[in-house]
């Protein structure tokens, strides 16, 4: 997997926690992983143990740009191989599938090289998750190219019973390992 660039956008949901080991167990197997926290991630988790096992900086805002001329978001962009957004959100699915680009991770997804593969893991309430607007946003994606992976059924931690919870990260870091080495 040496030199596959994986972008990995985590977004505002319980689950954001299980993408440490998410980016721990990518890295382990030879990954260059980026990660990109979204605001709403931030209330989650911190970029401090990110930036420890990726050795890169994490992107969590779309103005604080790197040295150099191009765009820190438009170059990461253009050179990922693979988009794996875990946990995904509700509202970044909308935003994904609506092509609002308001924060880094909504950015990166439309400005994505053309030949990198999706991959979406959400995590959310199951009322959410069943609605007809994420449904029909999910289905627009689907369209897109993108591939989803759960949500998982279960406990959630809103204490409700069904879809949700954030498909098992090995079986997550599986698949984005499949897809890479798929890649064209």
């Amino acid at each position: 997997m040496k030199d596959f660039r994986v972008i990995l956008g985590v977004c505002g949901s319980i689950a954001a926690p299980k993408a440490i080991e998410l980016t721990s167990q990518l890295v382990q197997r030879g990954c260059q992983v980026q990660v990109v926290l979204t605001p709403a991630a931030l209330e989650f988790v911190t970029p401090l143990p990110f930036k420890t096992l990726s050795r890169e900086p994490v992107l969590t805002d779309l103005f604080d740009e790197a040295a150099g001329w191009k765009p820190t978001h438009i170059q990461v962009a253009e050179e990922a191989d693979l988009l794996l957004v875990a946990p995904a959100t509700a509202q970044t699915l909308a935003k994904m599938a609506l092509g609002l680009a308001d924060n880094v991770l909504t950015c990166l997804a439309l400005a994505l090289n053309p030949k990198a593969r999706v991959l979406i893991a959400p995590a959310l309430n199951c009322r959410m998750w069943e609605h007809p607007a994420t449904q029909a946003h999910v289905t627009t994606l689907q369209g897109r190219g993108a591939e989803f992976l759960g949500p998982d059924s279960g406990r959630l931690a809103c204490g409700t019973e069904g879809p949700g919870r954030l498909w098992p990260v090995e079986k997550i870091v599986e698949r984005a390992l499949e897809m890479l080495s798929q890649s064209p």
